[in-house]
């Protein structure tokens, strides 16, 4: 049977339950910094962007200016709480393993905190070396840009029309499907929002699952819909 060249994973939201903390962090500081917002808006309107892009939207919106420091002030203190309690998306590594595919992680995390991240929740052996990280090739290159993406695909040796690639984010879906990707959207992280599963469907997602453990069946269903590979 024909498969799929590669799939790639998003990390944050897709392997790990992250940006649920990331979002408490992140609306905490910005609330103190004369912005309201909670961690369900956060989650909502900025998931799959970088602080750093999220720190300049709300500047551009909002016109009052936010302290440099904040970047690293997120930094330190999100590290912290995902050193102490973070965890795996459940069923990830059962569906993983069940995929005879190769496969990589596309992430706008640094690889620092990816290595952290996988290593914390037991999941790097699935993946290592094939880590990447868009803030690795510049802060302008991040999702929804899909550079990350094509530089994935282009280091595994894949073709993008015959990658799939599984994202929570509407910008992570954006940055594949201008790759040429197809996506499969993924809603099971505890950072997910009623109108999730239709905004990843907007911006591309050709489906989208809730249970990890529906991935296989859902990776093999891609390959007779729209034409097999």
């Amino acid at each position: 049977m024909s498969s799929f060249d590669l799939i790639i994973f998003d990390c944050d939201g897709v392997l790990v339950d992250s940006e649920f903390l990331a979002a408490q962090v992140e609306s905490k500081l910005l609330t103190e910094a004369g912005y309201p917002i909670t961690a369900g808006e956060i989650g909502e309107r900025f998931a799959g962007m970088t602080w750093r892009d999220i720190l300049l939207s709300v500047e551009k919106e909002a016109s009052i200016p936010l302290q440099a420091n904040l970047i690293d002030q997120s930094y330190v203190i999100l590290d912290e709480r995902l050193k102490r309690e973070l965890k795996a998306i459940p069923g990830i590594r059962e569906a993983v393993s069940e995929l005879s595919e190769p496969r990589c992680i596309c992430s706008n995390s640094t690889l620092e905190r990816l290595d952290m991240m996988l290593t914390k929740v037991g999941l790097i052996d699935l993946f290592q070396p094939n880590i990447f990280s868009a803030e690795s090739l510049g802060p302008d290159r991040v999702k929804p840009k899909p550079d990350i993406f094509l530089f994935g695909a282009e280091k595994m040796g894949a073709d993008p029309k015959k990658t799939l690639v599984i994202e929570d984010s509407v910008h992570g879906v954006m940055g594949a499907k201008a790759a040429g990707m197809r996506v499969v959207g993924f809603t099971g992280g505890s950072h997910t929002y009623p109108s999730h599963a239709d905004r990843l469907t907007d911006a591309g997602a050709e489906t989208v699952i809730a249970r990890m453990n529906d991935l296989p069946a859902v990776a093999t269903a891609l390959l007779e819909w729209s034409g097999t590979l």
